[in-house]
């Protein structure tokens, strides 16, 4: 098991906390901040899904104006 502590930057969310298993699948997901309902959502459906596969998804979304968004910041720290 690998554990991703990972403080986000440019959003309302403050902390994620991803849990990878041996084959890099994730675990669980932990979102610390931000729309909580959305986040519980979005974690959900990422259990069991492949680390790069997650990335290749999620990476580059934005947030309105913002330049990055929650699913970019767990995109971000799987990167990491």
């Amino acid at each position: 098991m690998n554990t991703i502590n990972y403080k986000t930057k440019g959003t309302c969310s403050r902390e994620i906390n991803i849990v990878l298993n041996d084959d890099n699948k994730i675990e669980s997901v932990e979102i610390i901040g931000g729309c909580h309902g959305n986040l519980q959502g979005i974690s959900k459906l990422l259990i069991g899904m492949d680390k790069d596969e997650v990335i290749s998804r999620l990476e580059g979304i934005c947030c309105g104006s913002k330049p990055t968004s929650c699913p970019d910041q767990i995109a971000k720290a799987l990167k990491q």
